[in-house]
């Protein structure tokens, strides 16, 4: 699959490079890691501490594909990955295509 800035929010995370740039728990500002396992609430970091859960919707996460990367607000996808196409619809409409 091609990532971009659109499809981000409906496309697999299992696996990407990810960064909080924004997260009401101060502490895990500014972690990054590979995204190892996902829920409906939490992602789940791989770093080099060990492995840290983060909640999605108390977070802004920036995900590296190749030499591009992506900010997305963890409500858009605060689905569980089975469920993200049909519900993350609505913000793949309001996000913009940036290349």
């Amino acid at each position: 699959m091609q990532y971009n800035n659109k499809n981000i929010v409906l496309s697999e995370l299992i696996g990407l490079r990810a960064k909080i740039v924004e997260c009401l728990d101060k502490k895990q500002k500014g972690l990054e890691g590979k995204v190892i396992d996902e829920t409906k609430n939490t992602l789940i970091l791989e770093t080099k501490n060990g492995i840290k859960k983060v909640i999605k919707k108390t977070a802004v996460f920036k995900f590296y594909v190749g030499n591009k990367s992506f900010t997305v607000r963890g409500e858009e996808i605060s689905f569980r990955p089975q469920e993200r196409t049909e519900k993350a619809l609505k913000y793949y409409k309001l996000r913009r295509l940036i290349d």
